[in-house]
């Protein structure tokens, strides 16, 4: 083989490494391992090396050009990535579209950021002063021009999420999702929820999911009359105000799982999972699944808030 044919391999193959790969500099802040808006990381350190063009594909690969196991890079690294190449039967077996961690929490920003922006019209119409980063904690101008560099905690909830997930690297996860969308301040949901009529005794004790599912109750009942946001104030409540609102019984269930481990409550919120339609019995494998399932509904409890909230502000 002619030394132009061995660079010529080098420069169009590609190789397949697990993404626990990235672990090494997800949990070293030497390391720069934030993903892009691709949802891709390519791990460097200070400017003196790179690892380049790595594409997340699937749940947990990383495509590599084959090149980059062979530029420059001190011997550690190399050997480092080379512990994680996949032979090709494995990857060939995988479901190479299935969703990763960064895209999940990719979508989970873009609910947030949405939820934010209507809530924000919505205490604009109630005369409350509030701005959508102020009531979710994100910029969608912060985020579009320099994507999670500033919220490292957007970072961390995406990093590595293995299969084999121990149960209680499943509860920390579950623990900082929680934190990310509990940021509405209580306070103007309060204020909202009275403008609607609720009774201030009934509202001031509430905590975030019960206000969130009482906010979901109104805008949800003006949709099916087809009222505008003109129709939210009201001097008395509406029939069912704080029912039990099955569509963000996730947030419940992230909230049961946040506080799970420090009050030996783990069992009672795994029924709750199983209850959701979460087969349990898989968590002998390891949590990654389980994971997937919290996220998934999470994200949809908040989509389930913003497309009635969305409509009625702009009805």
């Amino acid at each position: 083989m002619t030394r132009a044919r061995a660079n010529a391999m080098l420069a169009g193959g590609v190789v397949h490494l697990g993404d626990r790969f990235l672990e090494r500099y997800e949990q070293n802040a030497f390391y720069r391992a934030t993903p892009n808006r691709y949802g891709d990381i390519n791990p460097s350190y200070r400017g003196q090396w790179t690892f380049s063009g790595c594409t997340r594909v699937g749940r947990n690969l990383i495509r590599v050009p084959i090149r980059e196991l062979y530029k420059p890079k001190p011997d550690r690294e190399i050997v480092h990535a080379h512990r994680f190449v996949l032979d090709e039967a494995r990857v060939a077996a995988t479901d190479l579209g299935e969703e990763h961690i960064v895209g999940k929490v990719q979508r989970l920003v873009g609910q947030l950021l949405d939820l934010g922006d209507n809530l924000a019209r919505l205490a604009t119409s109630l005369g409350i002063q509030s701005d959508a980063e102020s009531l979710v904690g994100l910029s969608r101008a912060e985020v579009e021009a320099n994507g999670w560099h500033r919220y490292t905690q957007l970072s961390r909830l995406a990093r590595v999420a293995p299969l084999d997930m121990t149960q209680a690297a499943f509860l920390s996860r579950c623990k900082s999702l929680h934190e990310l969308w509990q940021r509405v301040p209580n306070g103007i949901l309060r204020s909202m929820l009275r403008s609607a009529g609720c009774p201030a005794k009934d509202v001031k004790d509430l905590a975030s999911g019960k206000l969130l599912q009482a906010l979901l109750n109104i805008v949800e009942s003006l949709d099916a009359q087809q009222e505008s946001i003109e129709a939210f104030s009201s001097e008395d409540a509406r029939e069912d105000w704080n029912r039990r609102n099955e569509r963000l019984a996730a947030l419940f269930l992230n909230n049961d799982l946040r506080v799970a481990e420090a009050h030996d409550a783990v069992g009672e919120a795994l029924q709750t999972l199983q209850a959701m339609g979460f087969d349990t019995a898989s968590l002998n494998q390891g949590y990654g699944r389980a994971l997937d399932f919290v996220f998934d509904a999470v994200i949809d409890a908040f989509a389930a808030i913003n497309q009635p909230l969305r409509k009625v502000l702009t009805s």
